[in-house]
């Protein structure tokens, strides 16, 4: 399965920033081809490469004032390695965090899920319970909201339904982490957001949204949730989004069985 990539930021910078971007796939995989560019005002500025310790490759750019363009491609012509279930992995993955805070939903969880056992199992009723309970509406929320504000608003977007997935299985015991992604036959076409549990030895990718054939997603970035994988983070200094182009394509688009376990690969 081939998989060409491509994502376009345009930022104006307002005042000198430090930035990182979560744009390239993971160290999980071999790219056949790959580049990654940052220019200001038409001149290359330079980059640092961080790898995480899930995987995930940032790039962090100093930039003074001015119109940055950041841009990166990348062909995939197979899968990539399989992540490890790292004992601290887990772990983290158990435990409430900012954006998904299963111990306020673990009522909910309980209740909603009470008699399933197997953990096959629960992910496909949580992935079917989010899916049925949320309405997909673009710019319905804001970035700061997290899983018990989504399930309050019955809407959101992907990352929305990611969250409220990891918090529901965190609450039920199951490791559960979000996943920032290049989604083949998304539309309209971003990145991408989803869920990801450790069950029966494998990271197994959840999607509510069902917007894309899960085996064509291809890593980009892992963490707790949004605040370890969103695709631009100022740490310090101030930007303002002009534009967003991403493309993601494969060979061959296939169908997406939701009965089936799937690892993003």
């Amino acid at each position: 399965m081939q998989r060409d990539l491509t994502s376009r930021i345009v930022l104006d910078v307002t005042e000198p920033s430090d930035l990182l971007f979560a744009i390239a796939v993971s160290g999980h995989y071999t790219p056949a081809r790959e580049q990654f560019t940052a220019t200001l005002n038409g001149a290359p500025v330079a980059e640092h490469e961080i790898l995480g310790p899930t995987g995930s490759r940032l790039h962090r750019v100093a930039s003074t004032k001015g119109e940055l363009v950041v841009e990166y491609s990348a062909m995939i012509p197979g899968p990539g390695a399989a992540p490890v279930g790292r004992e601290h992995d887990l772990l983290v993955a158990q435990l409430p965090s900012r954006y998904a805070e299963s111990d306020v939903l673990r009522p909910t969880a309980l209740a909603e899920f009470a008699g399933i056992t197997d953990h096959a199992e629960l992910l496909g009723a949580v992935a079917s319970w989010v899916g049925t309970h949320l309405s997909y509406v673009p710019g319905s929320s804001l970035p700061t909201d997290g899983a018990v504000r989504t399930l309050l608003a019955r809407q959101g977007v992907c990352r929305d339904y990611a969250h409220l997935c990891v918090a529901l299985l965190r609450a039920l015991g199951i490791p559960s982490r979000l996943v920032s992604v290049y989604a083949p036959g998304l539309f309209p076409m971003d990145f991408h957001a989803v869920a990801e549990a450790w069950v029966d030895g494998e990271w197994r990718v959840v999607d509510a949204t069902t917007l894309a054939p899960r085996s064509t997603l291809v890593r980009i970035a892992t963490g707790r949730d949004a605040a370890d994988t969103a695709f631009l983070t100022t740490i310090s200094g101030g930007v303002n989004l002009l534009e967003l182009t991403v493309t993601a394509v494969v060979d061959v688009l296939p169908d997406d069985d939701i009965t089936q376990l799937v690892t993003i690969g």
